[in-house]
């Protein structure tokens, strides 16, 4: 029996700024990153997104980002791995306050943007992040890109890890997600997301833009809601996964 978690990045509207289409999209993952004040979202975005997610009955994630609004999170910043887990911790914190407010347990903690990627090739900077974790509850689960760095400093600090894949993302040689900045880093046809992601659970294999078979383990799957087609998407593929067999859980119920 298979099983994969959906997760999707929500509550990284701001203020007057409206960002994401999280009504629509919570019914139909199991898992929210919501974001935490750095690169998006503020006290009352993320008091309202974990009582949406409490109430779709969706797990509840952290999702630390840089400190930089305006970039929103994307943009490399050189701190050191002193700041990264202050950060981390400032953040992870933060989100803990709302959810023990709401009766909610933080089930993961995922890194956002710039963040996440330095961290998944930077031993130094994921430590710092397995750290700042640890030191607060060592059953918040560490989601990351899968064959990372990240899971790797997550295992050795003593965290449950999980290794996120990406449904419309497509994938270098060694495992890395092509940057956005070159040609076909985003897929746009749908039923080719779909296939790929079907194969990623069941068999474990995707196929790089260079042609080479990569072998990917996939506990949770990223999908993005960030418009109508998009939330449309996350519908697709949640119908086709269940059609081939696929139960779709909380990570906290996978690893």
């Amino acid at each position: 029996m298979y099983k994969v978690d959906l997760n999707s990045d929500l509550g990284e509207s701001f203020g007057a700024y409206t960002i994401g289409l999280d009504s629509e999209v919570i019914a139909h993952v199991s898992s929210a990153n919501v974001a935490c004040g750095y690169h998006a979202g503020d006290p009352l975005v993320m008091a309202k997104t974990v009582a949406a997610a409490k109430a779709a009955g969706v797990a509840v994630g952290a999702h630390p980002g840089y400190p930089d609004l305006m970039g929103f999170g994307r943009r490399n910043m050189v701190v050191s791995p002193k700041e990264a887990k202050a950060y981390i911790q400032y953040q992870v914190g933060a989100l803990q306050a709302f959810c023990a407010a709401q009766g909610v347990k933080l089930q993961h903690c995922k890194p956002h943007g710039a963040f996440y990627n330095m961290a998944a090739k930077d031993m130094e900077l994921s430590l710092a992040i397995a750290e700042g974790i640890a030191e607060i509850d060592k059953d918040i689960i560490l989601l990351g890109l899968a064959g990372s760095k990240m899971l790797e400093a997550g295992k050795q600090l003593g965290l449950r890890v999980a290794s996120e894949v990406f449904a419309d993302r497509a994938y270098q040689a060694d495992g890395s997600l092509v940057p956005r900045s070159k040609p076909g880093a985003v897929i746009h046809d749908k039923e080719e997301a779909i296939a790929r992601t079907i194969r990623m659970v069941t068999e474990g294999k995707v196929t790089a833009i260079t042609g080479e078979e990569v072998s990917i383990d996939a506990h949770s799957i990223c999908v993005h809601g960030d418009n109508p087609s998009a939330v449309e998407f996350v519908k697709n593929i949640r119908a086709k996964l269940q059609s081939e067999g696929v139960t779709i859980a909380p990570i906290a119920e996978i690893v």
